[in-house]
Parts: structure tokens; C-alpha cells; sequence
């Protein structure tokens, strides 16, 4: 080999960047040729730090097998991973390696974390010259304070596995994602030099077919048509609601040989769905028609899942065949929303290429459902109680609502309500209640039906438990039963409001032999405690059940009635079944103003049942209310109206209610209301895009305009910054005009570049939409340190200084050493400033190669956080020798 000055020219005529790495790349590619598969994986330890682990497979006789490897990190730095466990030996001359090492992201965003390593192994026949190509692997992950904790899945078969020529071939990563995230699998390429496709790659040729079963994991080849080495990559990507939050590229390696030997074959494997606490045991058989000996591993998530464990043992094994015995005692802290993948590996040994059968099975483990449900009905609502199952950490409950019994019985691996049961879901609570009022979101139930209630559990994945026992139960029929609550005379002052009910009847006439009375009590509110006593209706008979409320206004209020009846005997006067009066209110309109339109939501809180809703509208000639429509809803929309014009309603409803064997139909008229359409509907807010250019000192922002897709009025945009990742955005600036949409934003000198952004559409109504979607970028690198400089007095590049972006960088801790690690040189000082003299004796050090060390305090959207940069530089003192760097 070259001695390193021998490969430097001494004399640079033109400026540039001496890289010592490079130096070495060409005379050591020779040697590191011992690459055969790897993949990245990484855990969240916390906020946006990050354990990454590295995993490869090399050649065990190899001079390039390295004790630690660098990892390009995506946010434009790199770092050192040092093996853990040394270099683990593997059958078939193989080297198992584990690098590990933690790393801090300076914020959210998606990061492509990458290794490389010279080179690949030696004769791999689908990678054109494999033993000159860069060996690479690579992972994307997403940060986001909106995703919660996110940890790649973990790969528990090595991606290393022998085929047979003319035989079908499986391989099965057996990916296992400890926050059950769902898992999707694609073949992809492998990469060479810098993470980059390899040129010429192509897939190993088959016979019949080759590809990746998106849904299990399972690599099929069917079938190698030659023998040889082979690198396939695939890429395992996760998803979490729908959304990629991120992939692992597996890099793995196929050894096909010529054999007279039979893979052996496995069983149908069976699947399984239990609850949470019980057991899995079964056994399998697995047979060799060679009359191999085999053997059996099983991996998967049960493996390696907190609480009790799976486990596998041999039952009975002799020639050409082995049964296992498969045993899992499930607990509660193995409730999971997808089920779990157990990977079945069957290996022949043999006197020549040992073969496998692979096959999968699946465990399902639900949730207990919650227990004792029960329900006990007022007059007006209905109260649920039900009792923890007592099993994992539940987050919610979600409750169920039908009319009329269902019949439902879950069967053995069903959770949830499903949709075919009729159920809806009403309603999702804290997981710490265990007690739910359903009073239809405060509009009251309707008395008559059978109201039928089940209630799952809920979990922080996403997965929900056995629905509850089903209750059922209807409204206490109120005493006395309301019928009509109905606005007859519209009037600021002197309005009217008829009310009635229906004849008491079912009590004890000897216990409660009367003369009765009436009360009248009414509440703007409806609150149980704000009702007053407004009016008394003595009666003998009880066939006095109407009154008329007056003088009220009902042009602006709704106003709620309840009557109790009383047992008026002198000397026994008493309430009659207290506790089981109504609450009936008044129909009245909330109108909402939009575009050319009003929309009419009708509000009441009634015991009966209303079927539908007539709507009436002012005639402004007239004066009289005209039907403009009917709804079955709560909802009216009324469109072709002109914005600036008042409009006024009223409605009228139709209903009834069974009471005592008995139907009561009736009409109830609304109060007015009046609105005017205005145009106060915010256009949608346009969509984002934020890039840094760093050397410019500029953010570019553009973004879409509204105009094209969701509105036609927009006429300007306002722009939000803001400098931290999780605090307020300010007001930053407006444009003009609807088609200006890019905005450069440029930062003074000694401002970092990262921040936040968002941009907001306003009409020409001054409707302002809401923010896009928050973008933040923290991508520019702000401080670099040269390898290479000339402190020889020829005044060009004598002083040793940093590239301290926008002069953003204010502190950092520089240490630079000798060979012998004495420390030569420090400064606190960010431009460094070295003039390449000891710092105790000022003179010049010797020309040769310096190690440094230097903490940078970054501005990042996180705050002030600390990288480490570590690195080498070249001295050359020589007169006549200059080097220039950028």
C-alpha cells in the first residue's frame, strides 16, 4: 500500500476539499469483500432520540469484518455504531454482527437512516462485479409528536437461507412490531453506493414465479432455475390508521444448490382467536419422504412479548418425521389488534444441502368483554353501569345503541359491534367510568321504544373487546304523560304556548281518591333545578289536561314544561309516583348563516316521537308562513336565497307516543326565527410546502391556491412562523393576491434558518380559513470543521476556521489532540480560529494528522441541543505546500 504521503500532491493549484477517507477508499475495497445481507431497526427511548441497531451478515474469513460502522442519520450528520457482542459465529461460515448506538433528531420530519459498507460478497450472480459494489442498507422513520412512541418492527428469522434448484422455495422475515402497528411487504432493489439502486440488479430467475405475499411476509420462489448466490431486498413497511410511518429495507441472501435431496413438509397449520388469559396447545407434525431427521423453529411475536412467553418442545422425532408441541398461556398484556404471526421453520438434516418447509399460523387475543351491563331508566333517560373485566390497560368505552333486541351472539373470534348487528356507537368514554347516562346528547329519549345497550372496551392500538352482555330498557311511561308543548301566538310580549297531557290513569283510586291538582312548572333552561311553579289546575275529574301559558315571549326564548300531579285530600295530600314526571320543551330553531344559504337545525327535548318536520318560510309580500319543505331530520337546508336578506321560519312537527296500550299522535308548532345569509364560510385552507435553501439563507414557501379546487373569492393569504416546533405561530406576513403563492422568507445574519410555518386563505368576506397543515424544516447543517489546513505564513489559509452557517452557532466546545492525545488546542470560540499553535507554548505544531473533538450548541425547532462532531485534521506546515478549503 501507498504510504499517505505519497498519495497527497503537496502543491494544490486549484481550491478544493482534501478528503482523508478518500485517500484510503480505492487501496482497502479490495480486501472488503464480505457483505452478505443486514437491515436497520431502531426503538424510541425518548421525544426524538432514537436506539439504532444495526445487523448484518458477513464473511467470517474476511480482513474487512469492522468493529464499528457509520450511519448517515438523514438530517445531514453522521455517527459511529460500535458492535456489541463481538462477532457471533455462525454456521456455514457466517458472521453475525450487532452494532448499536443512540442518536437525537433535531425534530420532526421523515429521516432515511444509512449504512454502508465496502463491499459485497464475492459471486453473487444477480448483482453484475458484487465484489466491487458498496454494500448498503437503509430505514425511513417518521417523527411526529401526532404519532405517539413508534419502534420498528423486530426481524426474528435471519435473512440468510439456503434453496434448492427446481424446488419451491420460502423465506419468512418473521417481523414482529411491538406497538402493533400493521405490517405490508413488497419486493424492492437491492443498493449499492450511497443507499442508491445498484445498476444493472435484477431479480434471481424462476421458473414460475418470484415474489413477496404482501400480507404474511412470505418470500416465494418458485422456482430457482440455477444455482448460485442470490440478494434479494424487501421492503417491510408499517403502517399506523392508515398512514406509512415507515419501512425497513431487509437485505438478505440466497445460497441455491444441486441436490438430490426433498425439502420436508409441513401440516396445514391451524389458526387461533382466544381471550386474553386462556391457552394455545397443539401439536404438528412435519415429515421428511426422505426420511430426513428434522427440526423445528418456531418464531414470532408470543417469543418475545412481555408476560408469560410461548414455548415449543419435541414430542416425538425419528426418521422423517418430528411433532412439536406448541404451548402459550395468554395474559392480559397480550391483548393486540392484529393477530400474532407465528413462522413455522422445518429444516431436514442431511449428509448434503439441508432444506426447509416454512408455514405460518396466526393467534388472535381478545380483550374480555366488559362485565354485568345493566340499565335503569328515569322518565327521561336511561343509566348504564357495567364492571371492568379487570384485564390490560383500557383506554375507553365505547357504547352501543340499537331499538329492539338483537339476538346477537359473538362468535369465537369476533369483538366489536358489528355493523350487521345494528348497533351504533353512541358514544366513547374515559376508561376510568364504568357508568354511562344516555339522554340522546341532552334531547331526550322517546318513550315507547325499546332501548337495547352493549359496551366494548378500548385499547391504546386500536383494538376493542368482546362486546358486553346486551340490556335492554324503555322509558318509565312519565306521570302525566306530556303530548303537546306547541308555540300558538308569536309575540315579543303577549305570546302563547299550549300545553297538555294525557288523562291520568293506573293508580289506586282508594289510596288517592282525590280531588286532584295539577301543577305547571316551567324552566327556560331545563335544568332539573331551575324549574318554577307557574300555574295550579284543581280538577275532581282529571279530564282538565290542557293549559295555555301566556303572556311570554316567543319570538327569542324555548321554554321547558313539567307537570306533577298531586293527591289534593284534606289531610292526606301527597305526590303521585314522585320522580316520574316529563320534561318537554318547546320547538326552536338555531339557524346557521352560510352562502346563499341558511341551514334550519331544529332543537327540542321531548318525550314523543316525531316523525317529521314541516318547514315554513315568510312570504315577504304576504306576510304568511309558506311550506318551503319537509325533513325526517334535525337538519333543514334552505339554498337559493340572496346573502343580505332576513328570512324567517317556523316549524312544525308531527308525532306520537304509545301510552298505556293507547296511540297519541300530535302537532307542535315552533318559535320564529329569523337570520340573514352571509357569506361566512371559510375557504379550505390551501396545502404547504416549505424548502430550505442553506446557503442563501432562505426559506421558500409555496402553496396551492384555494381558487382552483374549493372556493372562488379567496384574495389573499396570511403566513404564520414561528421558531419553535410546539410553540405559538406568529403573525409573519400577508400577500396581495390570490395568485401570488410563494413567499421567501430570509433570516438576518446570526438566525438559525429551521422554524415552523403555516399559511391561512381569506375571502373577500374576510373569512379566514384554517391553518394548513403545520410544516416545520430543521434541515440545514450549521456548522461543519475542515480536514485539512496550511498554517505555513504564506497568509492563504493559515488560520484553521469553521463554516458556521448565518453565524447562527454561538458556543461550542472545540478539543483538538495529537497522535499521542495530548491536548494541543481549545476555544470556546465558534469561528475556532486556530492558528496552528500549541496553546501553551505558541509554537507551531509539527505537520501531521490531529483528532478533535467538538460539542456544537445548536439552535434546532427543540431548542438548544448538543452534537458531537469527531474527525481528523491534516497540518502542513511546509513552506510552498498550501491547501485550500472551502
Amino acid at each position: 500500500m501507498m504510504r499517505q504521503e505519497e498519495l497527497l500532491t503537496l502543491s494544490i493549484m486549484k481550491r478544493g476539499v482534501v478528503n482523508i477517507f478518500m485517500v484510503f477508499f480505492s487501496a482497502v475495497s479490495a480486501f472488503a469483500t464480505h457483505n452478505r445481507a443486514g437491515e436497520i431497526t431502531y426503538r424510541q427511548i425518548s421525544g426524538y432520540t432514537y436506539e439504532i441497531t444495526i445487523t448484518t451478515f458477513t464473511y467470517r474469513y474476511s480482513l474487512a469484518n469492522r468493529d464499528q460502522l457509520t450511519v448517515e442519520w438523514g438530517d445531514n450528520t453522521s455517527s459511529v455504531a460500535r458492535i456489541v457482542g463481538g462477532h457471533v459465529i455462525l454456521p456455514n461460515d457466517y458472521y453475525y454482527n450487532r452494532y448499536v448506538t443512540q442518536h437525537t433528531f433535531p425534530g420532526p420530519g421523515i429521516y432515511e437512516i444509512l449504512v454502508q459498507d465496502p463491499n459485497r460478497n464475492y459471486g453473487v450472480r444477480n448483482i453484475p462485479n458484487s465484489v466491487n459494489v458498496i454494500f448498503s442498507i437503509k430505514t425511513t422513520l417518521l417523527i411526529s409528536p401526532a404519532l405517539g412512541t413508534n419502534n420498528t418492527p423486530q426481524l426474528l428469522n435471519f435473512p440468510i437461507d439456503k434453496a434448492a434448484l427446481g424446488h419451491l422455495f420460502i423465506h419468512n422475515p418473521a417481523a414482529f412490531d411491538p406497538d402493533g402497528d400493521s405490517l405490508a411487504y413488497r419486493l424492492t432493489v437491492c443498493t449499492g453506493q450511497d443507499g442508491k439502486p445498484i445498476s444493472g440488479y435484477t431479480l434471481p430467475a424462476y421458473s414460475d414465479t418470484f415474489y413477496v405475499d404482501a400480507v404474511t411476509g412470505d418470500l416465494v420462489w418458485n422456482t430457482p432455475v440455477d444455482t448460485g448466490k442470490y440478494n434479494v431486498a424487501m421492503d417491510i413497511m408499517e403502517y399506523r390508521n392508515g398512514i406509512k410511518i415507515g419501512n425497513i429495507v431487509r437485505d438478505m441472501q440466497i445460497d441455491v444448490y444441486r441436490t438430490d435431496n426433498n425439502p420436508p413438509e409441513n401440516p396445514q397449520l391451524p389458526d387461533f382467536c382466544i381471550i386474553a388469559g386462556d391457552s394455545v396447545e397443539f401439536q404438528f407434525t412435519s415429515t421428511d419422504k426422505d426420511y430426513d431427521s428434522i427440526v423445528h423453529t418456531l418464531t414470532g411475536g408470543p417469543f418475545v412479548v412481555q408476560g408469560n412467553k410461548a414455548s415449543y418442545s419435541t414430542v416425538a422425532a425419528g426418521r422423517g418425521y418430528r411433532t412439536t408441541l406448541f404451548k402459550w398461556k395468554t395474559d392480559c398484556n397480550h391483548i393486540r389488534r392484529l393477530p400474532y404471526q407465528i413462522t413455522v421453520k422445518s429444516e431436514d438434516k442431511t449428509n448434503d444441502i439441508d432444506l426447509v418447509d416454512i408455514d405460518n399460523f396466526y393467534i388472535t387475543v381478545l380483550a374480555p368483554p366488559p362485565l354485568n351491563l345493566t340499565a335503569s331508566p328515569t322518565s327521561s333517560e336511561i343509566r348504564l353501569n357495567w364492571q371492568s373485566s379487570g384485564c390490560g390497560a383500557v383506554t375507553g368505552y365505547a357504547i352501543y345503541r340499537r331499538e329492539g333486541e338483537s339476538g346477537y351472539i359473538p362468535d369465537s373470534c369476533e369483538n366489536g359491534l358489528p355493523a350487521y348487528t345494528g348497533f351504533v356507537k353512541i358514544a366513547e368514554i374515559a376508561g376510568t367510568a364504568t357508568t354511562y347516562i344516555d339522554n340522546n346528547n341532552d334531547e331526550g329519549l322517546s318513550q315507547g321504544i325499546n332501548y337495547c345497550y352493549r359496551v366494548t372496551a378500548l385499547y391504546k392500538d386500536g383494538a376493542e373487546s368482546i362486546a358486553s352482555n346486551e340490556t335492554c330498557s324503555s322509558l318509565i311511561p312519565g306521570f302525566p304523560a306530556l303530548l303537546n308543548v306547541s308555540v300558538t301566538k308569536r309575540d315579543q310580549t303577549n305570546g302563547e304556548i299550549f300545553v297538555s297531557w294525557a288523562k291520568p290513569s293506573g293508580f289506586n283510586i282508594a289510596e288517592a281518591p282525590g280531588p286532584y291538582v295539577f301543577h305547571i312548572f316551567r324552566s327556560s333552561t331545563g335544568n332539573d333545578d331551575s324549574f318554577t311553579l307557574i300555574d295550579s289546575i284543581f280538577t275532581s275529574d282529571l279530564n282538565d289536561t290542557v293549559y295555555l301559558d301566556t303572556p311570554l315571549n316567543t319570538i327569542q326564548y324555548p321554554y321547558y314544561y313539567t307537570v306533577k300531579m298531586y293527591n289534593n285530600t284534606p289531610g292526606n295530600r301527597f305526590e303521585m309516583k314522585p320522580g316520574f314526571s316529563e320534561i318537554a320543551s318547546s320547538i326552536y330553531l338555531d339557524i346557521q348563516s352560510m352562502d346563499n344559504r341558511l341551514i334550519i337545525n331544529i332543537r327540542k327535548k321531548v318525550p314523543w316521537i316525531n316523525t317529521d318536520y314541516v318547514i315554513y318560510r315568510q312570504n315577504k309580500s304576504t306576510g304568511i308562513f309558506d311550506s318551503v319543505g319537509t325533513t325526517t331530520t334535525k337538519t333543514y337546508s334552505d339554498t337559493g336565497l340572496q346573502n343580505g336578506t332576513e328570512y324567517c321560519y317556523n316549524v312544525k312537527s308531527n308525532g306520537w307516543r304509545p301510552i298505556e296500550n293507547a296511540i297519541y299522535t300530535n302537532a307542535n308548532l315552533s318559535h320564529q326565527a329569523c337570520a340573514v345569509p352571509v357569506d361566512r364560510e371559510a375557504p379550505c385552507p390551501p396545502d404547504l410546502n416549505v424548502v430550505s435553501l442553506c446557503d442563501s439563507f432562505v426559506n421558500i414557501l409555496t402553496w396551492t391556491n384555494p381558487n382552483n379546487f374549493c372556493a372562488d373569492d379567496v384574495i389573499r393569504y396570511n403566513i404564520y412562523y414561528g421558531k419553535s416546533f410546539d410553540g405559538p405561530l406568529d403573525s409573519l406576513t400577508s400577500t396581495f393576491s390570490a395568485d401570488d403563492t410563494t413567499f421567501i422568507h430570509r433570516f438576518t445574519e446570526g438566525v438559525q434558518l429551521s422554524g415552523c410555518y403555516a399559511v391561512t386563505a381569506v375571502d373577500s368576506f374576510e373569512n379566514e380559513s384554517s391553518q394548513s397543515l403545520r410544516i416545520c424544516v430543521d434541515e440545514c447543517v450549521l456548522f461543519e470543521l475542515p480536514n485539512v489546513f496550511s498554517p505555513n505564513g504564506d497568509n492563504v489559509n493559515d488560520i484553521y476556521l469553521s463554516y458556521n452557517l448565518n453565524n447562527a452557532i454561538k458556543q461550542v466546545d472545540m478539543k483538538i489532540y495529537n497522535r499521542f492525545g495530548t491536548l494541543v488546542y481549545e476555544t470556546n470560540d465558534p469561528d475556532i480560529n486556530w492558528d496552528g499553535k500549541y496553546r501553551s507554548t505558541k509554537q507551531l505544531v509539527p505537520p501531521g494528522v490531529y483528532y478533535y473533538v467538538c460539542d456544537v450548541y445548536e439552535p434546532r425547532i427543540i431548542g438548544i441541543t448538543v452534537r458531537t462532531l469527531t474527525g481528523f485534521i491534516h497540518v502542513y506546515t511546509e513552506e510552498g505546500t498550501t491547501i485550500y478549503h472551502e
